[in-house]
């Protein structure tokens, strides 16, 4: 295998290896698998077109379109051209992904469900960073910076992680850095041959010869740089600012603290796992002046968008809560309404960030720091408020709309169609045809609407089952109408869905049942009242709740076949007096169900959803955290740099002095100078020349004007005179004429080389052959002091044994 080639699968194991720390961030890791397939036809793709003769710079550039069409091809099938080219409708699929991706890193804790948009995040992340590390290592033939992506993503990994493997990640990712260097140090042995060296350390005089000791091979080289640079590499994630929040959120906060807590991370998630409690744990308990005790669900959220793979609240601008919350979106004046007051208390063991409210909500008296998303009319808490052992007090609205009301619904705002009707394309052509069936011979939305829910509820032979698994993008809306069982999910899901083909605007509310009367007038809402339902909206009533899931929750009474009609009576005046204060407390069991811990459940954590507060101030900690990693991140490319500059003003700023010995440093100084800009500029070393051939060289090869070629053979003249004159005389004007050649080298160089001159000096190798030699030196002095004590034990064992 070429040496090439060989680099290539070093640098596809090395972004394998590193990306391995994110396995313990999503469930199911299987993500790992396509990432690896991807990035080796990417690498294939970049090892096939290196062997036609064009600029490396392309090379990077076509890797890059490969990855795009790789990307589309798993992604946006559906969206492409011809299946496979990434247009428009595809990008735009894409962008949509990375957006809801990037929603689902905030909302989920870890271990997060694979998404669509978390494995694009994953797996194209895998793509880019091993489309770097092959640029460099392998393309532009540099593996040490190579090192940087893949610090970059066990940073990712290690800033994200709470768990207690990160070293196995660690060392894993550390051992594909360093597979890479040694990769690289066999194929520049192989080119080079045997290593020459000059100096005082060798023999032979000035002009150097072959090394009489053993010579530094570049592999050990390599592995004890990459041993400094990845030592170095572990402080940087240790560093980092502690990021919370979704992902970033410790998922062990509540381990060691006895009872645990409840966690509403994921509705979606949890849901299943919440109805199927052998304890019906209560999480809320409240009193209510209603007279119809079982229409009073407590919504946490709505979820109103569905990309395909799954419904998800919409990124809104939060807002300090009203002393009184506006009037619901589309309710007119002439449907009654009665309003009611209810105090409502939660368990401290159950936290989530959205508070539980009684829809739609018209006044919350609640303390802490809260924000309120007016489209959702949800309260949301702010900086890490939660609603664990929150007491609080809530005006809400009973709104009991007619069926023909309902029925004569006037026509809805075009922006508000568009917005609750959107359907992705990948939605089944069943569920479309389905609803037209279902729905055939209604006269309106309303007709359309009850139909749909009967057809759930009663007509359909659909079964209640909460062991199917709550899947809730179109392959399993899909498998639902097939197969005709599921729990809330599927129904409300689905309904939804449904309504959307018929024009409906429609969402779908997470929250919970009214839960179960308790002999002292209270009422106890447990895991196991956990529920989702459909809202479906009409003009001049507003959004309205349907109930499609058997057996659960109760049917709306204008959804049902004598729901009245006619006239509409008068509304109700709203009690007075204060409401009563609950006066038991939610019971908390002390240990935290098996299920829930098995699902990750008893952490605390925030709520689902991605309305986070935009307008928040940035904590200070996260702001210098964040310029700490932009130092880092600037401060790494320019070391090079830096270190030239430092070693050019060292060596040109020696005194004069009045020894022979300080003659001779300073002659000696500026000659390295010399040999170093011109390493810079393209012309390698040879130390096997004099002084006088060696400046000879460099005139030809560096095309040297007349100047800078007398500035040249000066130094050179100085340095001959300081190794071979009896008595070294001190020289003049060392430091104009070093800069004299160097100015003439950028004269005659090219723009890249000269910008390559700066930002990235070949003569920094320096560091890495005196870091190695340090590093040797240390290592025999250990090796021959172990080696003397060992000696010595062996000598004064038998006198120990005898004695």
């Amino acid at each position: 295998m070429s040496g090439r080639g060989r680099m290539t699968l070093c640098a596809v194991a090395a972004t394998l290896m590193a990306a391995c720390s994110m396995l313990p961030l999503v469930e199911p890791a299987v993500w790992i698998l396509p990432a690896a397939i991807l990035l080796a036809m990417q690498a294939g793709a970049g090892a096939l077109i290196r062997r036609a003769p064009v600029p490396r710079t392309l090379v990077v550039v076509a890797q890059a379109l490969v990855a795009l069409v790789l990307l589309t091809l798993v992604f946006a099938r559906e969206q492409a051209v011809a299946g496979l080219l990434p247009g428009p409708e595809a990008v735009q699929r894409l962008a949509h992904l990375l957006e809801s991706g990037a929603e689902d890193v905030g909302r989920y804790a870890t271990p997060a469900p694979a998404t669509d948009g978390i494995r694009l995040m994953l797996i194209g992340g895998v793509l880019l960073v091993g489309l770097l590390v092959d640029a460099l290592a392998v393309t532009f033939r540099s593996a040490a910076p190579a090192g940087l992506p893949l610090l970059a993503l066990f940073s990712v990994a290690a800033g994200l992680s709470g768990g207690g493997a990160d070293w196995l990640w660690f060392l894993l990712a550390a051992g594909g850095y360093l597979l890479l260097l040694l990769a690289e140090g066999r194929d520049r042995l192989s080119q080079w041959g045997r290593v020459f060296s000059g100096g005082a350390g060798s023999r032979g005089g000035a002009g150097g010869v072959l090394s009489v000791g053993r010579p530094t091979a570049p592999v050990r080289t390599g592995r004890r740089i990459g041993v400094l640079a990845l030592g170095i590499s572990l402080l940087v994630p240790a560093a980092l600012p502690a990021l919370d929040g979704g992902l970033l959120a410790d998922a062990r906060s509540g381990e060691g603290k006895g009872g645990g807590t409840i966690s509403a991370v994921n509705p979606l998630v949890s849901m299943q796992d919440n109805l199927t409690q052998a304890d019906n744990r209560q999480v809320i308990s409240y009193r209510t002046d209603s007279r119809n005790p079982q229409d009073f669900y407590l919504r946490i959220l709505a979820l109103d968008t569905f990309d395909g793979s799954e419904w998800r609240p919409s990124t809104r601008r939060l807002r300090d809560v009203p002393k009184r919350l506006p009037t619901p979106e589309g309710l007119g004046p002439d449907v009654t309404v009665t309003e009611v007051r209810s105090s409502i208390s939660a368990a401290p063991s159950y936290r989530q960030t959205y508070l539980p409210l009684p829809y739609p909500a018209t006044e919350v008296g609640i303390a802490g720091k809260w924000r309120y998303e007016p489209a959702g009319r949800t309260l949301v808490g702010d900086r890490g408020e939660t609603t664990g052992g929150a007491r609080y007090r809530v005006s809400s609205l009973v709104i009991r709309p007619t069926a023909d009301q309902l029925a004569t619904a006037g026509a809805v705002p075009s922006a508000l169609r568009q917005e609750y009707t959107r359907l992705p394309r990948s939605l089944p052509k069943v569920v479309r045809e389905t609803a037209a069936e279902v729905t055939k011979g209604a006269g309106n939305d309303y007709e359309r609407a009850v139909k749909l829910q009967d057809f759930f509820a009663s007509d359909g032979g659909f079964a209640y089952d909460t062991s199917v698994d709550s899947g809730t993008g179109s392959a399993a809306i899909a498998r639902f109408l097939k197969d005709k069982q599921g729990f809330c999910v599927h129904f409300s899901f689905t309904m939804a869905a449904m309504a959307r083909t018929l024009g409906i605007p429609a969402r779908v509310a997470v929250g919970f049942t009214p839960g179960t009367p308790q002999p002292d007038g209270s009422m106890s809402v447990g895991l196991r009242d956990a529920h989702a339902w459909p809202e479906l909206y009409f003009e001049g009533i507003g959004w309205t709740r349907f109930e499609p899931t058997p057996t659960r929750g109760t049917a709306p009474s204008y959804t049902l076949p004598d729901a009245p009609s006619g006239e509409t009576p008068a509304p109700a005046v709203p009690e007075s007096g204060p409401s009563a204060v609950p006066s038991a407390e939610p019971s908390v069991a002390d240990d935290c169900p098996a299920p829930m811990r098995k699902q990750g459940e008893c952490g605390s954590s925030a709520a689902p959803g991605t309305a986070v507060p935009t307008d928040s101030e940035t904590p200070p900690g996260t702001v210098l955290g964040l310029a700490a990693v932009a130092l880092v991140v600037l401060a790494l490319p320019l070391l090079p740099l830096i270190w030239r500059l430092r070693v050019r003003r060292r060596r040109l700023g020696v005194p004069a002095g009045r020894t022979p010995a300080d003659t001779t440093a300073r002659t000696l100084a500026a000659w390295r100078e010399v040999i170093d800009t011109a390493w810079d500029h393209g012309i390698g070393p040879d130390d096997s020349l004099t002084p006088r051939k060696t400046a000879d060289r460099l005139v030809r090869l560096g095309r040297l004007g007349p100047d800078a070629s007398a500035a040249l053979h000066r130094v050179a003249s100085a340095v001959e005179q300081v190794l071979y004159a009896p008595e070294p005389r001190p020289g003049t004007g060392l430091a104009e004429d070093v800069e004299a050649v160097r100015a003439g080298l950028r004269e005659s160089a090219g723009w890249r080389t000269r910008v390559r001159a700066v930002v990235a000096p070949r003569s920094a190798a320096r560091v890495a052959r005196a870091a190695s030699e340090r590093w040797a030196a240390l290592g025999e002095g250990w090796a021959a002091r172990w080696g003397r004590i060992r000696w010595t034990g062996r000598l004064r064992g038998p006198s120990r044994r005898w004695g």
